[in-house]
């Protein structure tokens, strides 16, 4: 493991990173992230720090036709620079010299395809903020490219590891049957409905009941989108997602022993907590399978919501994003 050489500034002092923490570069300054996840790695007396690695290193990116990105990528990139000492690099190329590893962090997903490229190619472990990609198409192709170049990789939204709904999965309730997740869905027209914010109670979704969704149907109003989910041995989930509304998020599952719900809420600590154990092992805590398979439930919705409702195929939909 490389030691970082380099001094981190934290709030008008000078702190020498410990022999054994990560330089991580970060691609894409345009989300509140950055700095929540930066505060988390480099400031020790934060009260939910995360030790192992430190921000060093990063690139700007940004989308100028997407208002949420254009309006704020130099602000947050001025705060890196300032408050951190962040180094602002020309290239992503650049960048990867620099750094052990990689947290891609363009809030559009639109570009994730072209920028982590250089990362895979650089053989660096990444993590990829949510939404993975802006279609399923680029979804599956950053999947095969990783496993292309024998690259380790994952992605997720903070939901999964909300300390309320890692204990929620700790109750017995017996073989699970089914479960409901609702939480915020706003739209970016951009893209698919569920990629911008819906993903998050669709990881939320997932977390409980994993891998195997074979149809999907989707009731879409102006206000609320209901996605029910047929998975294999019968099981089903329900998001619900909120708009123009209250948009709390919560989990309730279905179990043959009992029915449990989740309380309380969380915080990004619990996952940075996981991509600093991901970029020093280098084992992904989710398969990408299973995040694949979950974008495109989202994108079964869609295509649900264009056939008036009709269930989808979860299969058939991989198969056409394949082929395109």
């Amino acid at each position: 493991m490389r030691i970082v050489a380099s001094l981190i500034i934290l709030a008008g002092c000078v702190v020498a990173p410990a022999a054994e923490d990560l330089r991580v570069g970060m691609i894409g300054l345009d989300t509140s992230h950055v700095i929540a996840f930066t505060q988390l790695l480099n400031d020790p007396g934060h009260p939910k720090h995360v030790p192992g690695a430190k921000v060093v290193a990063a690139y700007k990116g940004g989308s100028p036709d997407l208002e949420a990105s254009a309006t704020r990528v130099d602000g947050y990139t001025e705060q890196l620079q300032r408050d951190f000492g962040v180094r602002i690099v020309d290239t992503i190329e650049e960048l990867c010299t620099l750094v052990d590893a990689i947290m891609l962090e363009s809030v559009d997903g639109r570009p994730h395809l072209e920028q982590v490229k250089p990362v895979f190619a650089a053989g660096l472990p990444v993590f990829i903020d949510k939404p993975l990609a802006g279609s399923l198409r680029d979804a599956l192709a950053i999947a095969r490219l990783a496993k292309e170049h024998d690259v380790p990789w994952f992605s997720c939204s903070s939901y999964r590891y909300y300390e309320s709904l890692v204990t929620l999965l700790k109750q017995d309730v017996g073989e699970i049957r089914g479960a409901v997740s609702w939480g915020p869905c706003h739209l970016e027209p951009h893209h698919p409905d569920l990629f911008w914010y819906g993903v998050h109670p669709t990881e939320a979704l997932y977390t409980v009941l994993g891998r195997g969704c074979e149809t999907v149907v989707r009731t879409a109003t102006a206000d609320t989108d209901v996605i029910t989910g047929t998975w294999s041995g019968g099981r089903v989930g329900t998001l619900i997602g909120l708009r123009n509304q209250a948009t709390p998020n919560k989990v309730v599952v279905f179990g043959a022993k009992a029915v449990a719900a989740q309380e309380g809420g969380g915080d990004y600590a619990p996952m940075i907590r996981e991509v600093v154990q991901f970029f020093q092992t280098r084992v992904a805590p989710i398969a990408p399978e299973e995040t694949i398979e979950l974008f495109a439930f989202m994108e079964a919705a869609d295509e649900s919501k264009r056939m008036g409702g009709a269930p989808v195929s979860i299969q058939e939909v991989m198969e056409k994003a394949a082929a395109e």
